[in-house]
């Protein structure tokens, strides 16, 4: 078991890192509805840009094995699960009831294909985290992931699984200590209430607070028992801009990274707090949003770096395509290639955009007040919290074929609707290479062995099992999420639930 700190080769930030990237070509497929703000087309414009910039060929690319029921179950409720995999939009009238209690109809619509997408989406969540647990990449990425809001037994704004939650389980299976960052313009209530009680996940949120949705995260809600201190919330005003954010992020998350060592980082990259966002009401520039992931980088932990919101889609494509090329030290040019979403982006046909000139309601003196809150809740920490376990869990298989195996210079997925150069040769003119490339994986054997398989979401009782009860019940705040077979409930759980 990794008991947390450097799990990465040790060097100066300079050094490449090994990049799994998961994708499904239908994902783009999946519509909401007329007049929803959520566009699972985004991650499709996502894609095309990272393909036309050069960026595919420096990543494994893998689409995602779609989660099974039991894969859900580990977390959420068996008969929403059963609800979410039998409701149709024929069907949804018959079961007003049922809509009505899993909190699904208007901001969580009933749409064509909505399991699909809900399997799809987590699939490649907890299918990064399987990739990282078994040390085949540095950084793992799902971009159609990272939907925060959703809870064990109801879905809520836009969310109807929790993915995130679902790659931490997977995550902590290998990783004493799991830390979650959210920096999407709503409050990651889903992701917190799911880890309340533990002290071997810390969630951070950075969040507008106020007569916003979901109107959670208050800076004095800490965790409870085990868990005190283990939530932080960062509630912010309307128009904070770059330099007001990193006056925060990096001095509370730097403060994180050294009293909770994590083994592995969970940053969900919401690009609703982009300035311009159809729904947000932040000012951050691209590249502010992107210096989260740089710091999160920089201290050399596995990261698995997940979406979320983001309403303004040409943004967000623009935002998660910089950010890809930041996680892999590839510095990306401001002209953007021709390619066939093109049109979206104009006038400018640029990757940035320049912040607003909307007014900053965040003073200096409510920043620092924040900041000193946060961090005198840190330092009430106890260094690094050991956990027990009686074995370590068995490793978890991995099924998926590896696209880039069979041609490791094939990275599109043929099945694709996008055009991509015949070549598929470097795009030079795009993409500057800024960073040291770190040799080759020498165990190529047990390297080759390894990537036939691109992820496994085997979550059978027995590896369950095999984690103190007493660990498990702390782990998320309710037994019932995550399967154990009865025979090892030895002492039942204690769900307090501070609102």
């Amino acid at each position: 078991m990794d008991t947390g700190g450097n799990s990465l080769p040790s060097g100066p930030d300079g050094v490449k890192r090994k990049i799994c990237y998961f994708y499904d070509p239908e994902v783009g497929n999946y519509y909401y509805g007329q007049g929803h703000p959520m566009k699972p087309h985004r991650i499709r414009m996502t894609h095309a840009l990272l393909a036309h910039y050069g960026l595919l060929q420096h990543m494994q690319v893998l689409k995602p094995i779609p989660a099974r029921d039991r894969d859900l179950c580990r977390f959420h409720a068996d008969d929403y699960v059963s609800f979410l995999r039998s409701i149709t939009p024929e069907t949804q009238q018959d079961q007003l009831r049922q809509l009505k209690r899993f909190n699904v109809g208007e901001d969580c619509p009933v749409f064509d294909g909505l399991y699909s997408f809900c399997q799809t989406y987590a699939g490649g969540s907890v299918g990064g985290a399987v990739k990282l647990n078994h040390g085949l990449c540095d950084i793992a990425i799902n971009w159609a992931g990272g939907l925060h809001h959703a809870k064990k037994c109801e879905a809520s704004g836009f969310c109807y699984v929790n993915d995130i939650v679902l790659a931490i389980l997977e995550l902590l299976k290998q990783h004493e200590r799991v830390l979650y960052v959210d920096i999407d313009i709503h409050h990651g209530d889903g992701v917190e209430e799911a880890f309340y009680t533990t002290d071997r996940v810390m969630t951070v949120s950075f969040h507008k607070f106020g007569d916003y949705f979901p109107g959670t995260g208050d800076i004095r809600d800490i965790g409870y028992g085990k868990g005190k201190y283990y939530s932080l919330n960062v509630p912010l005003d309307d128009g904070i801009d770059d330099e007001s954010y990193h006056s925060l992020f990096k001095p509370i998350i730097g403060k994180v990274m050294e009293v909770f060592k994590p083994g592995a980082v969970v940053l969900q990259c919401g690009a609703d707090s982009l300035s311009g966002d159809r729904l947000g009401c932040f000012n951050l520039s691209i590249k502010g949003h992107a210096e989260c992931v740089k710091y999160m980088r920089s201290f050399n932990v596995p990261v698995l770096l997940l979406g979320g919101g983001g309403y303004t889609i040409r943004n967000v494509a623009r935002c998660w395509c910089y950010e890809t090329g930041v996680a892999l030290g590839l510095e990306v040019d401001d002209k953007m290639p021709q390619h066939e979403y093109y049109e979206y982006f104009g006038p400018d046909y640029t990757l940035h955009v320049a912040p607003s000139n909307m007014e900053n309601k965040n003073s200096r003196q409510l920043l620092e007040e924040i900041r000193s809150k946060l961090l005198d809740n840190l330092s009430k920490l106890q260094h690094a919290p050991s956990v027990q376990f009686q074995e370590r869990p068995p490793d978890t298989e991995l099924p998926e074929a590896d696209e880039d195996q069979e041609d490791p210079d094939e990275r599109w997925d043929p099945d694709s609707d996008m055009d991509v150069d015949e070549d598929r040769k470097p795009l030079p003119s795009r993409v500057k290479r800024e960073l040291i490339v770190e040799p080759e994986v020498k165990d190529q054997d047990s390297q080759k062995a390894s990537i036939d398989h691109g992820r496994g979401l085997d979550t059978a009782q027995e590896d369950n099992a095999s984690l103190k009860v007493s660990d498990m019940n702390s782990m998320i705040t309710d037994e019932q999420s995550v399967k154990m077979e009865q025979d090892n409930m030895n002492k039942p759980s204690e769900q307090i639930f501070p609102k």
